[in-house]
């Protein structure tokens, strides 16, 4: 049995890259994964890699900019598994990730990547919190991942939108944190290292080193870690996920060219 087994997770965002390695983290430690996404074939087969790596995986089509698709899921969460142990908040939308490899000023960047990333990658995330804290409260406890960034605190490309939005999730994070302090449940922004998702390894420039970065799979193994760990002690904060990962035991697992990401 894993160190996660009978516990349940929802992982936003996991049809594809950062989120389907997160669920497949979650999977590996034995935990139940209800995985999101606008397709039901992509969510399927993620939640059959959950499955595959020893968890149960469960698919939710979702849109996350819809609220009442949200909250139908948190509902149906609470009528078929009764709990809810774990939140990853993962679900995101860069229109054009290569501007993250370049040095395009902000007057050049459409005010539509604000809007997209503002309303999935930080609004959703409010929701899906808000509708699972009374789960979480009822039961005393939980813990709220949000998959932030050090773009919070350092420009990173050209996106100006992505960094103002992470910022603006670590501090919703601390907020949430607070209210959430009377309950025992933890909130915590996560920062994974460079990632090599697919889209990722895609938008790489000439400069960049894929096989420094970490797999998808090594962020959800520190997430798993982390939900199996006394994490309350660090609700309210920010933080690097190689160094989590250093203070919880896991190991990294790095890109090589004839992995698919």
């Amino acid at each position: 049995m894993g160190r996660l087994t009978g516990h349940v997770a929802l992982v936003t965002g996991a049809s594809r890259g950062m989120g389907r390695g997160v669920a497949v983290g979650l999977g590996e430690a034995g935990a139940t994964v209800v995985v999101t996404g606008r397709t039901a074939e992509a969510v399927g087969a993620t939640a059959n890699l959950v499955t595959e790596a020893g968890g149960v995986g469960i698919a939710a089509v979702c849109d996350h900019r819809q609220d009442a698709q949200v909250h139908d899921v948190l509902a149906q969460i609470g009528r078929e598994l009764g709990r809810l142990d774990v939140l990853v908040n993962n679900a995101t939308a860069i229109p054009d990730l290569q501007l993250l490899f370049t040095g395009t000023p902000f007057w050049e960047v459409s005010p539509q990547m604000w809007d997209d990333l503002f309303n999935v990658g930080l609004r959703s995330h409010f929701v899906a919190s808000a509708a699972a804290a009374p789960t979480m409260i009822s039961r005393g406890g939980g813990l709220i991942v949000n998959i932030s960034s050090a773009g919070a605190i350092a420009r990173i490309g050209a996106v100006l939108p992505y960094g103002v939005a992470k910022a603006a999730l670590d501090r919703m994070t601390a907020d949430m944190a607070e209210d959430l302090r009377p309950h025992r449940v933890t909130v915590l922004s996560l920062w994974p290292p460079p990632t090599s998702t697919p889209g990722m390894i895609a938008a790489a420039g000439e400069d960049d080193d894929p096989t420094s970065w970490s797999l998808p799979e090594f962020t959800g193994r520190v997430v798993a870690a982390l939900a199996a760990s006394d994490h309350f002690g660090r609700t309210g904060t920010a933080v690097r996920a190689r160094e989590l990962a250093t203070e919880l035991g896991v190991e990294d697992a790095l890109y090589a060219p004839d992995q698919t990401g």
